[in-house]
């Protein structure tokens, strides 16, 4: 497994013929979840960078992603029962971040980020987590908080905005909560084709149901259709509230509104939708699809035996479960965001810390 993933990583490091120097930069980014531990290396051109920051049209020779990594680790599990990371949970996340260390190491980036989101935050023994990654790999993981961590998932999102649409609504289903933002795309702040939209965050909520927590809630339950119904219905409520506090319908019925949707799964349900044999993410990420469409698929999938989501080439053992109670969950936002069409957007916090870790590049 290993000796493969080295040689797709030699094979994707003649973007700059190996080097990595003052002039050409190897930035990555950890983002460890409660559901996944992902991870994205890119390439700079710090010279081409410059250039483009102040052309009309980007050439985008300035930076390349040129590894990337994703494992499901669940981190979460037993948490909501514990107040703990298990043992056996810290174990697999550790093994993920080794291959993520060994990629960081193999293209020898000079400036890495990475961090740890929900289930370290709720956790009492998350440090722990953090000193076994130190220790056993040199890996330097920060904790971030809630608002951190939708600052960076927004910043990730925001290249797929439409930046002639003045409103959004960019939600996240995570492994243990599901956030909503509801923001204003700024007037006043820079937009460069190739380069994130800038935006204003008005408001935002977050809500106790995530895949990872409401499964183990219910535990062999969890993907039946009373207990689908039942959060789909809780959902829909409390961003029902959301929506009137910010008397979001007033935009949506003026056509100002877009739909932003992340998570694994928005993406997985595109993907079934798509009929893809295996995940693709260049044909996932920034596709629109039909609101209803993603129900109708939300259905289908509910429906399926546990063995058939199994062998789903988009969904497969890692997900079989956890993609029902999100789809509950999406059902809900979709119940009370009365907008046609969404966005789907394959990034969040990992990409939120490129594009950062690209932007300071105009800095120096």
């Amino acid at each position: 497994m290993i000796k493969r993933l080295i040689n797709s990583a030699l094979e994707s490091s003649t973007y700059n013929n190996g080097r990595c120097d003052a002039h050409h930069p190897i930035l990555a980014a950890v983002d460890l979840g409660t559901t996944s531990c992902r991870l994205l290396v890119a390439s700079v051109n710090v010279a081409s960078l410059k250039k483009t920051f102040f052309r009309h049209r980007p050439n985008f020779n300035g930076w390349k992603i040129i590894d990337s990594f994703a494992k499901i680790v669940r981190l979460g599990e037993g948490l909501h029962k514990t107040g703990e990371l298990s043992e056996e949970a810290m174990d697999r996340a550790i093994e993920a971040l080794r291959v993520c260390q060994r990629k960081i190491d193999f293209h020898g980036a000079t400036r890495v980020r990475a961090v740890a989101t929900e289930a370290c935050r709720r956790a009492t023994n998350g440090h722990l987590l953090v000193e076994k990654a130190m220790a056993e790999l040199g890996l330097n993981i920060e904790i971030i908080s809630s608002e951190e961590e939708a600052r960076l998932a927004l910043t990730g999102c925001a290249a797929v905005l439409n930046p002639k649409t003045p409103y959004a609504v960019v939600f996240d289903i995570g492994g243990g909560s599901t956030e909503a933002i509801w923001l204003r795309i700024s007037e006043t702040g820079r937009k460069r084709p190739g380069y994130p939209v800038p935006f204003e965050v008005i408001d935002s909520v977050s809500l106790p149901y995530g895949v990872v927590t409401v499964s183990e809630s219910y535990a062999q339950f969890a993907s039946s259709p009373e207990i689908h119904e039942n959060v789909r219905e809780h959902v829909r409520d409390e961003i029902n509230k959301f929506v009137t506090k910010n008397e979001i319908s007033k935009y949506i019925n003026d056509s100002q509104v877009q739909l932003i949707g992340s998570s694994g799964t928005v993406t997985t349900l595109a993907a079934v939708k798509m009929g893809l044999l295996r995940y693709e993410r260049r044909a996932i990420d920034g596709l629109f699809i039909k609101t209803e469409e993603l129900k109708e698929i939300s259905q289908k999938i509910l429906f399926m035996t546990q063995r058939e989501r199994v062998q789903h080439p988009c969904i497969g053992g890692g997900r079989a479960d956890l993609v029902v109670v999100g789809s509950a969950i999406l059902e809900g936002i979709c119940d009370a965001i009365h907008i046609n069409e969404l966005r789907v957007a394959d990034r969040g916090v990992r990409e939120g810390i490129l594009s950062e870790l690209l932007g300071s590049m105009h800095k120096r």
